[in-house]
């Protein structure tokens, strides 16, 4: 779609998630993520995407209006850490295109690494020579924030006023750094030769405030609503569901990151209401930018009310400023996205979980390598191997088994539907190999549920059992499983208060 969807797509989701959103750092917008995504089911047709965006927020809405929230808890801390630590590296690279003035380079991250060392030869000095120079600005401001001392009260006026000028430069380091390249690219500019790759020309003017067409015109006639949503199929749910998952992982990243926490609830509103509202004014879908709330967060945004001030700066620039865009260079910019997605990553992460439990690494490994190919699929495929591990826990809990003169049998967590067969061949295979065969006592202090397949299970294992000349007692029994029980109505149940008078 044209350049200006871009910028129509950037400044309402800013003000509805600034009074709607739970992370203070996250910024909502164009991704390049979802914009290949829209691209793939609008067809490249502005009505489409907007329709999207519109039929999206619906979704997400109806999503949070239902409490489908706790659905997003499954992204867990190695899935997040992968996810983060890739996209730094992703992030940065992508911008190294912008900071060498390489022009054609691929979106794809193996074909990105690819092309840019093929033609690194290509490189224009002027692009290479100011973003190394806003680079090393960038994270020197930043050192000298960090180590800023504060000045006491007791302190002359002239010293809390320095200290007031350098710690407001190193926080607004970013638009410093920005405000500065313009003014030597707009100097060269000047002066008839221009080494520096700029932002270039973007269309003036606000978009307007409508309904979203439920209809298009063609050349051969109009195209109904209804075959437009058939047109877009899959992409109903694939678009606001990648859409929840980027936004919640980059909110719970850089939750964890500043020590606050996130409503899942809250943020599906919050997404539901951007989208349609977003969709008035000629947005097409967006999602959580993990470059931009990186950015935000170094920064030093304090509060959600700093979406009031990006919304407000994009709707300046489109009716005002957008002719001095054109002087900003694109090296500038890059240098302040890469300074601010370095941070992100995690080098740590891998030798803490090596040390804490190294089945985590699974995940995160898997969330890791596979966002370099694609980050949705790296996300998705991390969730989907955590729930497996998950799942594999609910199948195969740890059962503690103790011989004497009974077989005292000790699960380690509730039972439900796929571990009930492991627990029968566990307790069988020990009581009948035990010589004699002795009778069970299955402890039961640490489950707290159980399903009808586990009763249906207990009931087989109780006749199995029976068959052998064994008897099985019930020990420590909570009372909703005692209630399942004794509802059930099992022949042969026995239970005991404890295991001694089992």
């Amino acid at each position: 779609v044209p350049v200006q969807y871009g910028l129509y797509s950037s400044f309402m989701g800013c003000f509805v998630y600034c009074f709607l959103g739970t992370a203070k750092d996250v910024t909502l917008g164009p991704t390049a993520i979802m914009s290949l995504l829209v691209s793939s089911y609008a067809f490249h047709e502005p009505v489409y995407a907007i329709l999207l965006a519109f039929l999206s927020g619906c979704i997400q809405l109806a999503m949070g209006l239902l409490h489908l929230g706790f659905l997003l808890d499954f992204i867990s801390c190695p899935v997040i850490k992968g996810f983060t630590s890739a996209a730094s590296i992703t992030i940065s690279f992508n911008q190294i295109k912008n900071i060498l003035g390489l022009q054609g380079i691929p979106r794809q991250f193996f074909l990105q690494v690819y092309e840019t060392l093929r033609r690194i030869g290509e490189t224009r000095a002027g692009d290479a020579v100011l973003g190394l120079a806003c680079l090393a600005a960038l994270a020197g401001l930043r050192v000298m924030k960090g180590r800023l001392p504060r000045p006491a009260r007791a302190e002359p006026l002239a010293a809390r006023v320095s200290y007031l000028i350098v710690w407001t430069s190193t926080t607004a380091r970013n638009a410093l750094v920005v405000l500065f390249a313009g003014l030597v690219a707009y100097s060269f500019q000047v002066m008839g030769s221009q080494p520096l790759t700029l932002t270039g020309s973007i269309p003036q003017g606000l978009p307007a405030f409508r309904l979203p067409c439920f209809s298009m015109a063609a050349p051969n006639g109009t195209i109904p609503f209804r075959s437009m949503v058939e047109d877009m199929g899959v992409g109903l749910a694939v678009v606001p569901l990648m859409g929840l998952l980027e936004t919640v992982a980059i909110a719970k990243a850089f939750a964890s990151q500043n020590d606050y926490r996130i409503d899942p609830n809250q943020e599906l509103l919050a997404m539901g209401f951007a989208n349609i509202l977003g969709s008035f004014v000629s947005s097409y879908p967006i999602t959580g930018s993990f470059g931009r709330t990186a950015v935000n967060a170094q920064s030093g945004v304090c509060t959600p009310a700093g979406g009031l001030v990006t919304g407000a700066l994009v709707l300046l620039s489109l009716a005002y400023l957008t002719s001095l865009f054109y002087y900003i260079p694109k090296a500038a910019l890059a240098a302040v996205i890469i300074s601010a997605v370095v941070p992100m990553f995690d080098a740590g992460i891998f030798r803490t979980l090596w040390r804490v439990k190294r089945l985590d690494l699974v995940p995160l490994c898997v969330t890791f390598l596979l966002c370099f190919w694609e980050v949705q699929y790296g996300i998705v495929a991390g969730v989907l191997v955590s729930g497996i591990l998950l799942l594999y826990s609910i199948a195969r809990p740890p059962i503690k088994v103790s011989e004497g003169d009974v077989l005292l049998v000790q699960p380690g967590s509730s039972l439900h539907f796929p571990a009930i067969e492991y627990l029968r061949d566990a307790m069988c295979s020990r009581a009948l190999a035990a010589s004699p065969p002795r009778a069970i006592i299955l402890d039961c202090r640490h489950i707290s549920s159980i399903d009808y397949t586990v009763v249906v299970g207990l009931a087989e294992l109780l006749r199995e059992l029976r068959k052998h000349g064994l008897s099985l007692a019930f020990c420590s029994l909570q009372d909703p499983v005692l209630q399942v029980l004794l509802s059930a109505d099992l022949e042969g149940f026995q239970h005991f208060p404890s295991q001694e008078e089992a």
